[in-house]
């Protein structure tokens, strides 16, 4: 029987034997890409290759992607662990055509993989086609169906509907029919009772869908209708989890050896027996999910928090913590313990969960406490409600203070429900869903943005200039209003622009487009599916003509010189404190500089002063920029460039060198550190559990720092009559106050 590896490396070499590039999984976590958080299929790292944005450097790719579907139109979280198939994180394997082949090879080969690589039993196999859609003029898929004739006899080539063979990337772009691969693993006698064609898409835990085919040929516009596009491309996903439990003959996905050693691993941390208790195997199989979840998402960069994708990955987390509070009656942190089990699992494959380990433990430890610590207090609250409630005479606790004690606290809901049923009292669901509507409305009425359709003038790329060139003549290629919150404002694409688009923690840039003596702010670039997108709040009155774009240039300076600062920063650190140290994270605009980066204490007063001396020091050094824009990967990192975890790299990279500091880095930087003036560290504290934050200033924000701290030691000094020691003047004058209050307590007494 073939294991999880072999089956995953067997998907590759097939693909590659096809004229297929095997490309490494992109990061889970969605980075500079404002419609996505996280990856939730495999084609996500092709967007901008269907969307026309970039070209394909190779027009046949394969790969085994990391996803993760949580929320809007792929909500899988609530069935986990409840069935035996659905996950938040997953594998897709995948294999796609950019422009070259189309549904016969896409076909033909995945049957060839299914039926004659991994020997699955093609009398199991059902093959589902678009049936055609009246309204929209669309046919349906004869194509595919007579490909599938081949293979299947016509009783398991099934017609279906939109919703399950039309794919769609979300309200507009790329789409098209698509072919699911169906496999009936019930035993034999089952089957003889009740033909599997019947249960097809019915939701059956041993039918299911482990292979879709799309077949990518139209572009849903803003309008709703459809029009061709100009290449025909492939998209191909198929579920790993899945897939492994049709091989290995099991009947779950947790049964496989991609779960189980984790599931007997949870087992004997918390002496419980997989197997025997609904709730409990319910409590292991949630677990053992949504670790792959967490680890992932850390190592990829994002740590659990209360925004965004952080909040995601905190709700995930405290979902696991609360079935094994309730179910398995852990009241300490221990999923922590599992990173080992994971790691002998999936480590060979994601090589980032072995070098992030310690970081991972301590982040998802430090996570579990906290989360204990709030269930005990969310109880107490919980009892107080009940005794309130009680002493009223009623048994009916109102939705609004389930809703508080959910929403303010993070008190999971399905656990007051619980406590309630023990005390022979009900929740007001009803109320509890109201609240939640209304937050739900406030959420999506502050988010609304709708998009009209780009209007294309010119059918050119988009390079970037603003390395060498803060302005530059440029063309508009495309353009399209957008509105959000009542306002409305102009999405702009240029053919060349010398803007920034905000990326990689650095803020866009502004400055403004000029033509015929009229001008036109820029007042943020954006960065979407590979576009550097310009916001601007009218459109020109000639979109046609050639404008001469020009960047804010003494803003660039500083975002520049702030964004060397946090090179020389990163080198400094790792010069103090160890090479342990690597960046998590950074945010630079034209004021400050964040940097978040992997420790495990706070950094003494000795060692902020030995790291800014450290910093000051390279400054004065005037060390030229060294600049490598297209280096291949391979030869960067053996110059010992680092790179960040969770970050996607192509096969050339750009190498920013300063020196010893060297690093991947497409931002923008100055030509010599002279420039940046002077570095000074105003804060440093925690924000998770093994990362630390600086907050920096350079250059002439230093001297208006510096300035404002002597006008404070000069004001303090003056109430001290300009004494020489303003500290010991300070001690002195709280050594008589103490003294002074001492005398008052004994009058007083």
């Amino acid at each position: 029987m073939l294991g999880a590896k072999e089956i995953r490396e067997s998907f590759k070499s097939f693909f590659a034997s096809k004229g297929h590039q095997i490309v490494p999984s992109a990061p889970m976590v969605v980075k500079d890409d404002p419609t996505l958080m996280f990856t939730n299929a495999g084609m996500n790292q092709f967007k901008d290759i269907f969307l026309g944005q970039a070209a394909a450097k190779y027009p046949r790719v394969a790969d085994s992607q990391k996803c993760l579907r949580v929320s809007g139109k792929h909500n899988d979280l609530e069935e986990v662990g409840h069935d035996t198939y659905h996950h938040t994180m997953f594998e897709m394997l995948g294999n796609w055509s950019f422009g070259d082949y189309f549904k016969q090879e896409a076909i033909d080969w995945a049957w060839e993989y299914l039926t004659e690589v991994l020997k699955l039993d093609k009398d199991r196999l059902y093959a589902t086609v678009f049936e055609g859609s009246p309204a929209e003029g669309l046919s349906r898929d004869d194509e595919a169906a007579a490909i599938w004739a081949k293979y299947l006899p016509e009783e398991r080539i099934i017609n279906g509907n939109k919703h399950d063979n039309f794919w769609e990337m979300g309200d507009t772009g790329p789409c098209g029919p698509c072919s699911e691969i169906h496999i009936d693993l019930r035993p034999d006698s089952e089957r003889a009772l009740v033909d599997g064609l019947s249960l097809v898409n019915e939701s059956h835990p041993q039918v299911i869908e482990i292979w879709n085919l799309v077949f990518m040929q139209f572009n849903r516009k803003a309008d709703g209708s459809l029009e061709s596009l100009p290449a025909r491309h492939i998209d191909t996903g198929m579920g790993f989890e899945r897939l492994c439990m049709a091989v290995q003959g099991k009947t779950s996905n947790y049964d496989t050896d991609v779960f189980q050693p984790i599931i007997k691993e949870i087992a004997a941390l918390c002496d419980k027996t997989y197997g025997q208790d609904e709730k409990v195997d319910i409590a292991m199989r949630v677990i053992a999910d949504h670790i792959r979840t967490i680890a992932f998402s850390i190592t990829d960069g994002q740590l659990p928090s209360n925004a965004k994708a952080g909040y995601v990955i905190r709700r995930i987390l405290r979902r696991a913590v609360r079935y094994g509070y309730t179910f398995l009656d852990r009241r300490q942190a221990f999923l922590y313990r599992l990173l080992p089990a994971l790691i002998d699992s999936m480590g060979s494959a994601y090589p980032e969960l072995q070098a992030q380990q310690t970081l991972v433990e301590r982040v998802i430890k430090e996570e579990e406490e906290a989360f204990l610590r709030t269930l005990e207090t969310g109880i107490k609250l919980l009892d107080k409600v009940m005794a309130a409630q009680k002493a009223a005479g009623k048994t009916l606790v109102d939705g609004k203070d389930i809703f508080t004690l959910y929403d303010t606290y993070g008190f999971p809901l399905d656990l007051t429900e619980l406590i309630l049923r023990e005390n022979n009292m009900e929740a007001d669901i009803e109320g509890f869903n109201a609240e939640m509507q209304q937050q739900k409305e406030r959420a999506r009425n502050a988010a609304a943005i709708e998009t009209g359709d780009w209007v294309i003038l010119k059918d050119a790329e988009q390079s970037f200039v603003g390395y060498d060139f803060l302005e530059c003549e440029a063309e508009i290629i495309r353009y399209r209003k957008v509105a959000q919150k009542g306002k409305s404002f102009y999405q702009i694409a240029l053919d060349r622009t010398p803007f920034y688009a905000e990326m990689g923690g650095q803020v866009g840039d502004m400055g403004y487009l000029e033509a015929d003596g009229k001008k036109i702010t820029v007042r943020d670039v954006k960065k979407e599916n590979n576009l550097s997108v310009h916001i601007v709040d009218t459109m020109p009155e000639d979109p046609a003509a050639t404008f001469k774009a020009v960047v804010n240039a003494p803003r660039r300076a500083k975002i520049s010189a702030n964004h060397t600062a946090t090179h020389l920063l990163h080198e400094a650190l790792r010069e103090v404190l160890g090479t342990h140290v690597e960046q998590k994270g950074s945010y630079v605009n034209d004021a400050l500089l964040r940097f978040d980066f992997s420790h495990f204490q706070k950094l003494s007063e000795e060692e902020i002063r030995l790291v800014e001396h450290k910093v000051n020091a390279k400054i004065r050094a005037c060390i030229d920029l060294d600049e490598h824009r297209n280096m291949p990967i391979a030869e960067a990192r053996a110059l010992g460039a680092m790179a960040l975890f969770g970050e996607k790299y192509g096969d050339e990279v750009r190498v920013v060198r300063y020196g010893e500091s060297v690093e991947l880095c497409g931002g923008t930087h100055i030509s010599n550190t002279g420039r940046i003036g002077a570095f000074r560290i105003q804060n440093e504290s925690s924000i998770a559990a093994g990362i630390r934050r600086i907050e920096a200033i350079t250059a002439e924000v230093v001297e208006d720092y510096t300035d404002a701290l002597k006008d404070t030691l000069a004001d303090i000094k003056s109430m001290f009559n300009n004494t020489g020691n303003v500290a010991e003047a300070i001690r002195k004058m709280m050594e008589e106050n103490k003294q002074l209050k001492k005398q008052v307590d004994t009058f007083m007494a």
